[in-house]
């Protein structure tokens, strides 16, 4: 049986779960005025999300579906050439809709191609993997990778609302929760302490219990997006572990003799040494470093980096998103709930947290 949970309000657009999301659709889509509706899916949730999604629609609309490739390696302005050419073929025009329903490929990937179809038509995000329902769907960041550098090209474009059906995350394998898991540890350990003890006690298995959790989790990422809509400030609050993380990602991604990580593994790699860096640049405390650690290590295993690997991890942190003037800019802690942005890291200090790393 599906949760109750109340909407949440964002800048421009609600959030809104399970029931109730389904309900709050279709008032939309009968009421907007629509010309036609575009559902945009991956040849998994074409396969596993579509038919639920597709019979929980309540619209006289004419509904067209296109289909993507699954996988990170997808999520490219040649991807988003084909499904402009989609569109146009199928007869969108700028008062048609674009509905992603799918993990955080298909919402960057989908909220990009809507928010530059005929210079901007209308999207609706149905994340359905736990990592789309507490992120990638929540703030309005749209875009695509360059390559294997994450999130090079996109946009600032909110959704006219997120619908988070729950349900879905029963299909989902359980090495993608663990991923999503890893963006609910973050917001904990960037804002909510006793959230943050809550998450690294999750069973995976376990989702009964999870609806309440991932509500809270997005709340904690609204309330810092409404707080900081175009990231001067307190949103970079989110990226904690992703300068390293995102680096990690990419060289995995593009290293034939290396086995790619899931985007949350990698993150949870680069929050064990951003929070052994707050430890020695802010006095992060010691017995909290060995407790984010340990209970990271536990949930995600361990990867091994070479010094050679560890310099090309650092020659991709110059692509971080938060970098600027030629300076590499880490969010560390100062205390679990207490972070702080734009601080300059050397190269040293770097190292000593992968050496760090390695003895976990």
């Amino acid at each position: 049986m599906l949760v109750f949970m109340e909407s949440i309000a964002s800048e421009s657009y609600f959030v809104h779960f399970n029931e109730r999301a389904y309900q709050s659709l279709n008032e939309h889509l009968n009421t907007y005025g629509y010309s036609m509706v575009f559902v945009l899916v991956d040849s998994n949730t074409h396969g596993h999300c579509l038919a639920r999604f597709l019979a929980n629609v309540e619209t006289a609309l004419a509904i067209e579906v296109i289909e993507i490739e699954a996988g990170e390696e997808y999520k490219t302005i040649t991807v988003c050439e084909d499904v402009w050419n989609s569109l146009s073929e199928l007869g969108a025009d700028r008062k048609s809709l674009l509905i992603n329903v799918g993990g955080g490929v298909v919402t960057d990937l989908g909220g990009f191609v809507a928010s530059t179809f005929k210079r901007g038509i209308n999207y609706i995000n149905v994340p359905t993997s736990l990592l789309a329902m507490v992120d990638a769907s929540v703030g309005g960041k749209t875009g695509v990778d360059l390559g294997t550098l994450k999130n090079q090209i996109g946009v600032i474009n909110h959704a006219q609302m997120v619908v988070v059906d729950t349900e879905f995350l029963k299909s989902l394998p359980l090495e993608q929760r663990r991923s999503g898991l890893a963006e609910m540890l973050k917001h904990g350990l960037i804002q909510d302490q006793e959230y943050w003890q809550a998450m690294k006690q999750w069973d995976l298995k376990d989702l009964v219990s999870l609806d309440p959790l991932i509500h809270r989790s997005v709340a904690i990422k609204n309330l810092v997006v409404t707080e900081d809509l175009h990231e001067d400030g307190l949103r970079k609050t989110l990226n904690y572990g992703h300068t390293l993380g995102h680096a990690i990602e990419s060289y995995l991604l593009d290293n034939e003799h290396r086995k790619p990580l899931l985007h949350g593994d990698a993150i949870a790699i680069g929050m064990v040494l951003a929070t052994y860096i707050s430890s020695r640049l802010l006095s992060f405390p010691e017995e909290k470093l060995d407790d984010i650690s340990k209970a990271l290590i536990s949930i995600y295993g361990k990867e091994s980096f070479g010094s050679a690997d560890i310099e090309e991890v650092l020659s991709l942190t110059k692509y971080d998103k938060k970098n600027s003037h030629g300076n590499i800019n880490f969010v560390l802690l100062e205390d679990i709930g207490e972070p702080v942005i734009d601080k300059r890291v050397d190269t040293k200090l770097i190292f000593e947290a992968f050496d760090y790393y390695a003895t976990l």
